[in-house]
């Protein structure tokens, strides 16, 4: 069998399976097998896959197959740009979540040379990560309530090269974060509870939102005036249909705060802003 035959079997299969992207999902799990590049595999589709090879990848989509994100098959998922290591201790970043880096950089442009950053719910610490690479003059915080998580993130940390910029802490929210900061960023669970249950691969910690699915972000919106400096930013990353419950609970906790919403790439409203007002001081005399 070809590498093209292989290839043409497996996207049938996961096509059959109700697997979204077939194509690219049987493409990326080849790959994985094959230790090889997308152009590389382009170059090689008439070439053999031997018969260990061959089994091998069957294995590899019986798994996708059974429901195991490929994410965790190869242990890499990309995220704005980067490649990360992720298993099943952590959630797998989504491409939404890229709209709360895109805001955090694009809002820190109006605050001090080197702000201070906390990254809640940090998981693979992917956020954190994209932001200390962007913003290299940052001080950066990143919290989970998660040990085997804050592995998964320091890992990454060592990987892309920012171990000495990003100070990990072991705790449960804000609680944690030894000063107030800048930029909080939150992307905590907000799937109701019998979604949550039902994902089986992913951890529950990272996805179950209570059960209407912001009890974690609520929580955290009670504890963000003890840890934010004046002219601060909140931002935080919400499920569908979310937006209005959490903006109001942002203005009545955060009075006078300019709070907005920012729509994701398919138009739901994905992330919550609120600009605290800074403290201004009248001349004497």
């Amino acid at each position: 069998m070809s590498l093209r035959q292989a290839l043409k079997e497996a996207k049938y299969i996961l096509a059959a399976n109700d697997i979204r992207d077939a194509a690219l999902e049987s493409e990326l799990l080849l790959r994985h097998l094959l230790g090889i590049s997308r152009v590389q595999l382009y170059l090689d589709l008439d070439d053999p896959l031997v018969r260990e090879q061959g089994e091998a990848y069957r294995r590899l989509i019986e798994r996708r197959t059974a429901g195991q994100p490929s994410a965790y098959i190869t242990g890499r998922r990309e995220f704005y740009g980067l490649e990360f290591t992720v298993d099943s201790r952590v959630l797998i970043p989504r491409p939404e979540s890229e709209l709360l880096v895109e805001e955090a950089i694009r809002l820190a442009g109006g605050l001090d040379a080197a702000p201070i950053i906390a990254d809640i719910g940090t998981g693979s610490g992917a956020i954190a990560i994209c932001l200390a690479i962007k913003l290299p003059q940052a001080i950066i915080y990143a919290s989970d309530i998660s040990a085997a998580a804050l592995e998964v993130a320091a890992a990454n940390c060592r990987r892309h090269r920012v171990a000495g910029r990003i100070r990990l802490l072991s705790g449960d929210l804000l609680t944690p974060l030894p000063q107030p900061v800048d930029i909080i960023v939150a992307n905590l669970p907000y799937v109701g509870r019998a979604e949550a249950a039902a994902n089986g691969f992913e951890p529950s910690l990272a996805l179950d939102g209570g059960p209407g699915g912001t009890d974690e972000i609520e929580r955290l919106c009670h504890q963000a005036a003890g840890k934010l400096r004046p002219g601060s930013v909140l931002l935080l990353e919400i499920g569908q249909g979310q937006d209005e419950d959490i903006t109001s609970l942002v203005r009545g906790l955060l009075p006078g705060s300019v709070v907005a919403v920012t729509p994701d790439l398919a138009g739901i409203p994905r992330v919550v802003s609120a600009v605290l007002p800074a403290v201004h001081t009248t001349p004497c005399g």
